[in-house]
């Protein structure tokens, strides 16, 4: 099978194809437009990986690109302050994450190509994740067993039932639309579409920062000595999210490709995430790193950022029950990863700049 990844040189994208890499022949693309991704470019070719110059934003640069038989949307400007934190704007997030999917969308018409997107936690509604009643516990937010939760909320985490009716921020209306448009375009021309929304992602190697990738920029900043802060919520780092290596995604999308002509039988949304046994505050990850590497201040301010949350984890029910998939790799196993990375790469967050 010849799998094309759009963003292959981006945390997500190179982590895919180096596991995809030894059951199919992968071609990947990208722009290189972030920073700290050309370093990943020698290594997978190295690895038999065939990785070609492409902006998924120009439609004659995907109309160049060889046939495949699927497509792994890996790109897009990945931040849910993208188009409003002043590094990019709303212009430049719309043709990365909305033009560049229907430019693929495009060529999997064209060439009788599946599709497969990966799409994000954030397509949740703000209203519906504001909504959450949560408790405050000794280290973190928890879900209220006793209050009556949105739709699509419980304590195992938040279903694919979850309204994503806006507003959800401009980075994950891109994603909804992106959503909408593969499985229009799927079912008005007959090509498999999957849509996988997920959660953090972490791992070594992730060019991360505050806003996207937190688990390792966490890490990379505590070794360093670089200056971190609660925000919002009281300053007080109660906030939760759940972490899953992009790695483990691999066996789930084998078998979406493998799957077949009756793709339309399964439900085509998925939730995929650590879950709340791979979940974790700010100030329990504070500790952790407190115990791996020694003690560094962490400051306080109660001001809240625009589209912050206090707690997402996703539940990933239905993925286990229709594909038997669960993430593999423990997050204790995951902070090690990214620490050991820390270590070895004293300057990875001044290459990610």
């Amino acid at each position: 099978m010849r799998i094309l990844i759009a963003g292959v040189c981006g945390f997500v994208g190179s982590t895919l194809a180096e596991a995809l890499q030894g059951n199919h022949r992968v071609l990947g693309f990208d722009n290189f437009v972030r920073p700290g991704s050309e370093t990943n470019r020698a290594s997978l070719k190295r690895q038999g990986v065939e990785v070609v110059h492409a902006d998924v934003r120009v439609a004659s640069d995907i109309e160049s690109l060889p046939d495949a038989d699927w497509v792994i949307d890996a790109a897009a400007l990945p931040s849910v302050l993208a188009g409003v934190d002043g590094r990019s704007s709303p212009r430049q997030l719309i043709e990365h994450n909305l033009v560049g999917t229907v430019n693929l969308l495009e060529y999997c018409r064209q060439r009788k190509a599946g599709f497969i997107l990966l799409s994000t936690s954030r397509v949740c509604s703000l209203r519906a994740l504001g909504e959450i009643t949560l408790c405050e516990g000794t280290s973190r937010f928890e879900v209220d067993p006793r209050a009556t939760q949105p739709l699509g909320v419980s304590s195992r985490g938040i279903s694919e039932e979850v309204s994503t009716a806006a507003p959800v921020s401009l980075y994950g209306s891109t994603k909804v639309g992106s959503e909408h448009l593969a499985i229009e375009m799927g079912a008005a021309f007959d090509f498999p579409v999957w849509i996988n929304r997920c959660g953090v992602l972490a791992g070594p190697g992730q060019f991360g920062n505050a806003e996207q990738g937190i688990f390792s920029y966490w890490i990379h900043a505590w070794k360093k000595g670089a200056p971190l802060k609660y925000l919002g919520f009281s300053g007080s780092g109660l906030q939760v999210r759940d972490a899953m290596h992009p790695g483990d995604l691999a066996p789930l999308l084998e078998q979406q490709m493998q799957y077949g002509a009756a793709w339309r039988e399964k439900p085509r949304i998925l939730h995929l995430g650590g879950g709340l046994e791979n979940a974790m505050s700010l100030r329990e990850l504070s500790t952790w790193c407190h115990d791996r590497f020694g003690a560094h201040p962490v400051a306080s301010d109660s001001g809240i950022r625009p589209y912050d949350v206090p707690w997402v984890v996703m539940d990933s029910s239905l993925a286990r029950a229709e594909w038997g998939w669960r993430p593999a790799t423990p997050l204790l196993s995951i902070l090690h990863q990214i620490a050991e990375h820390a270590e070895k790469h004293p300057a990875w967050l001044d290459l990610a700049r």
